[in-house]
């Protein structure tokens, strides 16, 4: 028999409303948006994980909050075609507070060239 490939362990509501508790606290947005290399960040969530009694290590909330933000994306890019239904992803209002305002999630932006026009 062949061996079963591994599946990824199921989050629970609560566990994923206390990650996304953790990831959107202004520390730990701060140190994501100020270095790519971000893994001691997961370090510190999956200790904030770990103290709200879920056990969690730092590349399984990795994996978890890339999820996430693809379901996000995912969501809001549907939603920025007009004449389409609304679609929504799980926690979607949660994730829109952490990622409304991030620029990799904004499909167009206006670019402010600092002069006035009179």
């Amino acid at each position: 028999m062949p061996p079963r490939a591994r599946r990824a362990p199921v989050w629970s509501n609560g566990e994923l409303l206390d990650l996304i508790a953790v990831w959107e606290e202004e520390a730990v947005q701060s140190q994501l948006r100020s270095s790519r290399r971000n893994f001691d960040t997961f370090g510190q969530i999956s200790r904030a994980m770990i103290e709200r009694g879920h056990d969690w290590d730092a590349m399984q909330c990795r994996i978890k909050v890339k999820e996430l933000q693809s379901a996000y994306r995912k969501a809001r890019e549907k939603n920025s075609h007009s004449g389409a239904p609304p679609t929504t992803c799980r926690f979607y209002k949660e994730l829109d507070a952490i990622l409304g305002g991030d620029p990799t999630t904004v499909q167009s932006t206006t670019v402010d060239t600092g002069e006035w026009e009179e």
